[in-house]
């Protein structure tokens, strides 16, 4: 089966379009808030809105559970590498019924970009006490193994036995080894990491106990991340691209014994 790229789809009549990218959607997400399978609510409203412009190779998605709701349950963001392969550059799942922290936008209504281009200190403060982690605006859904499991299916109908993602946050790297993902480059940037937050090392010297350095920010992922968001690296969290083939997952660990 030849591969088919996301600006090859971008360029069908829309429906068509639609019932592809309607693969992302893992069943237990419509089952979860009792959704229809059309997507539309009992006024006929759409849930599911799409961004695939034709002459496009971005596709951004965005599953809502009720119309006009602030924030999608689901919401993905995805784009074609240089050689047609699959690349995801974000994917969300929002508990809709859990409370919301503003980490992505400042109290005037601009974007901080989850935090990357400039940081709403309260809103991540009122986020970490509450358990959640880096990036997040409410707690995920508990659905990931569910999402990736259609994410896959979606990339083989495709034509595709790997596909590329781009970690946002450390954490994300972290998940993605758990599941099977081999690095394309960073491998060395997590691994020192790792043993800069050993007990001699240089990471863990900077744990001073503030909200976002925890003391006991070493043993584990979660804290770790918020530390490094905090730019305990001394610059972003970045240049770090993950692959995985689909049948031939990898067992990677680079923080073993690392609690979350």
């Amino acid at each position: 089966m030849q591969n088919t790229a996301i600006a090859t789809i971008n360029d069908l009549p829309f429906n068509e379009k639609r019932e592809i990218y309607y693969r992302l959607i893992p069943p237990e997400l419509l089952d979860k808030f009792n959704l229809s399978p059309f997507l539309v609510d009992k006024d006929g409203n759409d849930l599911l809105i799409l961004d695939a412009e034709p002459n496009s190779s971005n596709t951004e998605i965005s599953l809502y559970h009720q119309n006009n709701f602030e924030d999608p349950i689901l919401y993905g963001h995805m784009t074609d590498t240089i050689n047609g392969q699959i690349h995801i550059l974000l994917y969300i799942m929002n508990d809709p019924e859990s409370p919301r922290y503003d980490v992505d936008r400042m109290p005037d209504g601009t974007s901080t970009g989850f935090g990357v281009k400039q940081r709403n200190i309260d809103a991540e403060t009122d986020a970490i006490l509450a358990g959640l982690l880096p990036g997040q605006i409410r707690n995920g859904m508990h659905l990931l193994s569910k999402a990736i499991d259609s994410f896959e299916h979606f990339v083989k109908s495709l034509g595709h036995s790997h596909y590329f993602a781009e970690p946002l946050y450390y954490h994300n790297a972290i998940i993605f080894e758990r599941y099977g993902f081999k690095y394309q480059s960073g491998r060395k940037l997590m691994e020192e990491i790792n043993n800069g937050f050993s007990p001699d090392g240089q990471f863990s010297s900077q744990l001073d106990g503030s909200i976002f350095r925890s003391e006991n920010s070493s043993e584990s992922i979660r804290l770790r991340s918020w530390a490094i968001h905090d730019r305990i690296l001394g610059k972003p969290f970045s240049n770090v691209s993950m692959y995985k083939e689909i049948d031939d997952p990898a067992q990677l660990n680079t923080a073993p014994g690392i609690h979350w």
